[in-house]
C-alpha cells in the first residue's frame, strides 16, 4: 500500500530535511495539468555553501521550505539561471535600467513587513491579472511567504522619492543570488521595474563577485514565466543537466499529461 500523500518524511542530506507535504494539485502556469512540488522544510538554516547546492539542483524557496518540481508527465518547468560575466543586456533592457537608475533610488535591507508592503503586494497581484481579486493578503500569510526564510536573504527596496513603490526578495548563496519574488505598484509600470530589478540583481552578483543569478522557473507557454528567456546568455536545467542558451529560441510545446 503506498504512503499517503501527507505523510511526513526525513530526508538524509546536509542538513536534514523534512517532507511537510507532497500531493498534486493544479498546475497555477499551465491550466488543465497536474503539479507535484514536495515541500521540504531544512531542519536548521541553510549556509551559502548548503544553499548553493540546493540551487545547483533546481530547488526553489518559499518562505521556510524548499521545493522542486516533481510534476507527472510534464517537465515544462525549467529552472533558470543568468550568466552573470556573459550576459549582455539587450537595447530596451539597457534602456529600462538607464531610465530606471535616473527615476528609482535602490536600498538593501532586511526582510521586512508593513503596511504599505502588504499595499503593493496585493496592487501588484491585481494589476498584473496574479490574483488577488478574493481580498487582501494577510499580515500572516505575506510573514510565511516574503518574510520567513531558512537561508541568507534580503529585500531590494525600490523608491520613488519618498515612496516605496517596489520590492524584491533575493536569496544569497555561495556563488549566487537567487531572485525570489518581485512585486511593484502598477502604476509605474512604465519604469519597467521588474526588468530593472533583474539588472539592479546582476549588478549586485557583479560586485560581490557571484556568478549566477538564479530566476526561479522557465515555463515557455506562461506568459508569466516565459519572459526569463529574454536574458541572454542564461541556463536552464533540462532533464537534469544544465544546458547553456545564447540566443531566443522558438516556443517549446508540450504535451499535456
Amino acid at each position: 500500500m503506498s504512503e499517503p500523500a501527507t505523510t511526513v518524511r526525513l530526508i538524509p542530506s546536509d542538513p536534514p530535511e523534512l517532507v511537510v507535504h507532497d500531493a498534486p494539485s493544479p498546475c497555477s502556469y499551465l491550466p488543465g495539468r497536474t503539479a507535484r512540488l514536495p515541500l521540504r522544510l531544512p531542519l536548521r538554516t541553510l549556509d551559502h555553501e548548503a544553499f548553493e547546492q540546493r540551487l545547483g539542483q533546481g530547488d526553489r524557496r518559499q518562505g521556510r521550505l524548499l521545493y522542486r518540481t516533481s510534476c507527472p508527465g510534464c517537465q515544462a518547468c525549467e529552472p533558470i539561471r543568468i550568466d552573470v560575466a556573459r550576459f549582455r543586456p539587450s537595447q530596451s533592457q539597457r534602456r529600462a535600467h538607464r531610465e530606471g537608475l535616473a527615476a528609482i533610488r535602490t536600498e538593501l535591507g532586511p526582510l521586512e513587513l508593513s503596511e504599505r508592503r502588504l499595499a503593493l503586494y496585493d496592487r501588484h497581484k491585481v494589476g498584473r491579472g496574479l490574483g488577488g481579486e478574493d481580498g487582501a493578503t494577510s499580515p500572516e500569510t505575506y510573514r510565511a511567504f516574503l518574510v520567513d526564510t531558512c537561508t541568507d536573504s534580503f529585500e531590494l527596496r525600490y523608491s520613488v522619492g519618498d515612496e516605496l513603490i517596489g520590492v524584491a526578495v533575493t536569496d544569497r548563496a555561495e556563488r549566487s543570488l537567487s531572485a525570489v519574488y518581485c512585486y511593484y505598484d502598477p502604476a509605474h509600470e512604465a519604469l519597467s521595474p521588474g526588468v530593472f530589478s533583474i539588472l539592479q540583481q546582476i549588478e549586485l552578483c557583479r560586485r560581490w563577485g557571484l556568478e549566477w543569478l538564479y530566476l526561479g522557473l522557465y515555463v515557455a507557454e506562461c506568459s508569466h514565466m516565459s519572459y526569463k528567456a529574454r536574458y541572454l546568455p542564461h541556463e536552464r536545467l533540462v532533464a537534469g543537466s544544465w544546458q547553456r542558451f545564447e540566443g531566443r529560441a522558438p516556443p517549446r510545446t508540450t504535451t499535456p499529461p
